[in-house]
């Protein structure tokens, strides 16, 4: 750790961790090798790639491969994000700005009211923005020309999108998927030599399990184990890092305290399930959209939760992780 202030502030970054080449770019094999063979047929053309659609959990890397298609193409990337685009005259100013083979990455694009969307179909299909002068029967349409450009969006809920915004996406639509614990190790080490600190051998697995399988919380679990042992002075070996993340109360399963009240009340009040997502929702204190997004799909993904058509379900894993005993009906099987 003895980069200067200054170094460290940049480092610290979440922009400074951003992977800068394909090589860097760790896991999503499939994707990449889709990307790599839609641009290198798109600049042989002398054409901007067709426009592309990226979907997963958030953290997994979709602004990442926006920045790398960009670099890629050697063109301008121009970032902004569905809620940010409140009016038709935010698109147009945005779009009327683009230049030729510009980038344009929306994030978070199911956020997108449908009247915006009704003047995104045109400029992504023909290139033209069709706006609208006055109003009643004196209203008229003119249309603008606009260049060649290529949309990228990102989403967390491809459910939300409406379906003729979905079929524009011509250059393809992909889904990112979490990551394993080898590939994390891999951007563990890679953002530690950046941030400046030194791993001892096997501490990255103790961030890795830790992570969700997802590289922004590897980032930020490695950032408070760099703090930790920067404040108690200590060596960012593997005690070092259980120690501080048992403080961020984050367990071996990367469980947060959310998660596990979480289950512990489904087992406590509710027998394990099956329970309603509403249910749960009011039993936590928490909206319903907060359980699906933010609890449920880690959970899921681990095997501590079950959906089934009556209602969520812990699993024996849940009953087991936290301690309790299974039900003597439930022993040997998945609940």
């Amino acid at each position: 750790m003895s980069s200067s202030p200054q170094n460290t502030l940049k480092n610290s970054s979440d922009a400074a961790l951003r992977p800068d080449t394909w090589d860097e770019y760790v896991g999503q094999s499939h994707i990449k090798e889709n990307l790599s063979v839609l641009l290198r047929a798109s600049l042989a053309r002398g054409d901007p790639p067709e426009h592309l659609l990226f979907y997963g959990p958030p953290g997994l890397g979709k602004t990442t491969l926006a920045h790398l298609i960009a670099k890629e193409t050697r063109k301008q990337i121009k970032i902004t994000s569905g809620p940010a685009i409140e009016k038709v005259g935010d698109l147009a100013s945005i779009l009327t700005n683009l230049s030729e083979g510009d980038i344009l990455f929306i994030d978070e694009i199911h956020r997108l009211n449908k009247m915006i969307e009704e003047v995104l179909y045109p400029a992504m299909e023909s290139r033209v923005l069709d706006i609208i002068l006055g109003k009643g029967p004196s209203a008229r349409t003119i249309q603008l020309e606009l260049p060649a450009f290529t949309l990228v969006a990102a989403t967390t809920r491809i459910a939300l999108l409406s379906s003729p915004l979905r079929s524009r996406f011509s250059g393809g639509t992909f889904r990112l998927e979490f990551y394993s614990l080898p590939e994390m190790e891999q951007i563990i080490r890679r953002s530690a030599k950046i941030l400046g600190v030194e791993l001892a051998p096997g501490a990255e697995m103790e961030v890795a399990k830790r992570s969700r399988a997802t590289p922004r919380t590897a980032n930020y679990l490695l950032k408070r184990a760099r703090d930790y042992a920067q404040v108690h002075g200590l060596p960012l070996h593997k005690d070092t890092i259980r120690k501080a993340l048992n403080l961020l109360e984050i367990d071996e399963e990367g469980l947060t305290a959310s998660d596990r009240k979480m289950l512990s009340v489904m087992i406590e009040k509710f027998g394990g399930g099956p329970v309603g997502i509403s249910t749960i929702s009011t039993a936590l204190h928490e909206e319903d959209g907060t359980v699906e997004e933010v609890y449920e799909p880690y959970l899921i993904q681990m095997g501590f939760l079950e959906r089934t058509p009556r209602g969520r379900m812990a699993t024996k894993r849940a009953y087991e992780h936290l301690g309790f005993d299974i039900p003597g009906d439930k022993q040997g099987k998945l609940i």
